[in-house]
């Protein structure tokens, strides 16, 4: 489970210092909270130029609180400019995409992002200020794909303690071994035909939690591309969307190996078959990890009718 802060919340509706002051101690003990779960609250790299008063953003109002109180400033401001974690360092969705809430557009905002990040399947919720104009769960987020395609995505939102402490109750724990991450994705993924060696590749190697992260999101990214098909079994305009922005392009989540890498490794990018003992499966393609170099090989092409079969996560096997 993730939460981000939705820094839309502040909007300048405080009359006071001293009311903000005591609306961002519980912004604090929440994420204090979060932290002590094994989980972070992320939030924007640029926060703090977002309005507290009429008259004064959070870097101001951030002074004034130096003033009375030290060491909640100094907190606050190495969480935002030094700690984060920052989600748009690990930004998911593009900022060409048309997000939007009640005729607003909340591309490159928290909102935006955590829209995206439901849609693939991440179980992500959003933190508000305490406020009348977010005081609801979920938030409904309009995604305009294109001119005539557009989707509602539910957000699940909180503005107060109790209710993240429900949902961090019934969230998964963290992920904090190979083995756990195995059983989580097999259980999540059921688009996706794991093999019964998928995982133990990783086992080896020292837990990394970016790198466990990381393959959550490629994993949950498959298992949903799976279903963008129609009853034609043609990729939909959504699957055409994900095609073009993950399988192609310099910063493509998915490549196929070079014409070199094929020729060079044909032998460690052939696997045994899943379900069919006196079959292998050639899978050059694969998701990228970059620290460390894990990759996930899977079948390709996917196609509506036939298995998406993935065979290995491990270390990157086209090393020279």
């Amino acid at each position: 489970m993730e939460v981000l802060l939705n820094e839309l919340s502040l909007h300048g509706q405080f009359s006071s210092i001293q009311d903000f002051k005591s609306a961002m101690a519980t912004i604090m003990l929440t994420r204090n909270i979060l932290k002590q779960s094994g989980r972070n609250l992320h939030c924007h790299k640029n926060f703090l130029q977002v309005q507290i008063t009429a008259k004064i953003n959070l870097q101001e109002a951030l002074s004034e609180i130096g003033r009375i109180d030290k060491n909640m400033q100094r907190s606050v401001l190495s969480w935002l400019t030094k700690d984060g974690p920052f989600w748009d360092e690990d930004r998911q969705h593009n900022s060409g995409e048309y997000f939007e809430y009640k005729a607003k557009v909340v591309t490159d905002s928290s909102l935006g992002e955590a829209a995206y990040r439901c849609f693939i399947g991440s179980e992500c919720h959003t933190l508000s200020f305490s406020s009348l104009n977010w005081q609801l769960s979920p938030i409904k987020i309009t995604w305009h794909r294109n001119e005539s395609c557009t989707i509602d995505v539910d957000v699940p939102n909180h503005w107060e303690f109790n209710s993240l402490k429900v949902a961090l109750e019934k969230a998964s724990g963290p992920i904090t071994s190979w083995k756990q991450l195995a059983d989580n994705m097999k259980r999540r993924c059921q688009n996706l035909n794991f093999s019964t060696n998928s995982f133990v590749y990783l086992y080896p190697h020292p837990f990394a939690d970016s790198a466990a992260k990381r393959i959550v999101e490629l994993l949950l990214f498959l298992d949903k591309f799976k279903t963008c098909f129609d009853e034609n079994g043609k990729r939909t305009d959504e699957g055409n969307r994900l095609y073009q922005n993950h399988f192609t392009g310099d910063k493509a989540w998915f490549t196929d190996s070079s014409s070199d890498e094929i020729n060079n490794f044909s032998d460690k990018l052939t696997f045994n078959h899943p379900s069919k003992s006196d079959e292998c499966l050639f899978c050059s393609w694969h998701g990228k990890i970059k620290t460390p170099q894990f990759r996930i090989h899977f079948s390709w092409p996917i196609s509506a009718n036939k298995p998406l079969y993935v065979p290995y996560i491990g270390q990157k096997l086209t090393k020279k």
